[in-house]
């Protein structure tokens, strides 16, 4: 049994608490909040205690924590986590500076404790189909990917000025995606980015409208586009391209109900946001990790694969600011 402990009791902090209450082999003790209310909430929702940051980390019947509080307080957390021999499940991104977040890989591997970031796209059950048969050689040598992300609606301008923009908040789940399907390190990215949606994003330094190309050495390439905006639901596809097929993901929709009539066919909206579309991958991302802490093994994507995605979006970030090709580095 992995005895859990959360920090952040926000909108993923109770995503991660429901998953571990549908796993049979972690049990959720206590969480911490900045917010009193808010853990108190979310105490109250899963039958657990409200404990401050310092004494979860210190508890002796605390085995592993996650890591959901704003990007800012990872850096203390992790090094705070790791001297006190805690395994860590963290929040994408680990940090918005590379420098940073190459600081928290050394102490997870001077104190050896198992590491895990959360891009839990990849325990997608139809994302990770895809990665699989691509593995397999069902479409031979991979060509090119697509990849496209839109929100239903932008956050708000407060959050957006603590996010790192765009390129980190949003498209690293694309940028680790893509590294997870390539199966080769893209070396090289173009970015470009507009406001078409939302002012305020623009007056903050961000764009709400974004598409990126990746370019490994070898010369297979990735598209990714990305919005704040659409009407018609949560739109998360997937596309790679080989030199003997294509598999494509589309979107997971309302429902499966399609009618047929003389003005042509109709179907249901795509799910309302990321929540619904990825809750298996949440569950399943979950019982990875407390798996990896049961039996010892190491956890993945870990944290080099946390820094591998940061790099690129600094790079895109980078890209976009100087509107030319940025080299990804090592």
């Amino acid at each position: 049994m992995v005895r859990m402990g959360i920090l952040g009791c926000g909108r993923i902090g109770q995503v991660h608490a429901h998953s571990l209450e549908r796993i049979s082999q972690a049990k959720l003790v206590a969480v911490a909040d900045a917010s009193p209310e808010a853990a108190e909430v979310c105490a109250r929702r899963f039958g657990v205690e409200v404990r401050d940051t310092a004494r979860i980390l210190a508890a002796k019947d605390i085995d592993a924590v996650v890591i959901a509080t704003s990007t800012p307080t990872h850096f203390e957390m992790i090094h705070a986590a790791a001297a006190e021999g805690k395994a860590i499940f963290c929040e994408k991104p680990i940090d918005l500076s590379s420098e940073r977040v190459r600081a928290c890989i050394q102490t997870i591997e001077q104190t050896g404790v198992p590491f895990m970031t959360a891009f839990n796209q990849r325990f997608d059950p139809h994302f990770g189909g895809v990665r699989q048969r691509v593995k397999d050689g069902e479409i031979g040598d991979v060509e090119t990917v697509s990849i496209i992300s839109r929100d239903p609606a932008p956050p708000p301008a407060s959050y957006i000025k603590g996010s790192g923009g765009l390129f980190r908040d949003m498209m690293i789940h694309d940028f680790d995606m893509a590294r997870f399907v390539l199966g080769e390190e893209p070396i090289q990215v173009f970015a470009a980015g507009s406001n078409l949606i939302d002012p305020a994003i623009g007056d903050a330094g961000d764009v709400d409208t974004a598409a990126v190309i990746l370019m490994t050495a070898s010369g297979r390439i990735c598209q990714i586009t990305n919005s704040r905006r659409t009407t018609y639901g949560y739109d998360k596809r997937l596309e790679v391209h080989g030199s003997r097929g294509m598999l494509r993901v589309s979107n997971v929709l309302e429902n499966l109900v399609e009618s047929a009539k003389s003005t042509g066919f109709e179907s249901a909206l795509a799910q309302p946001f990321f929540l619904e579309r990825f809750d298996a991958a949440y569950l399943a991302e979950m019982k990875h990790f407390v798996e990896a802490v049961s039996t010892g093994s190491k956890p993945v994507p870990d944290a080099q694969d946390g820094l591998r995605a940061q790099l690129i979006a600094d790079a895109a970030t980078r890209s976009w600011q100087e509107r030319r090709p940025v080299a990804i580095p090592r």
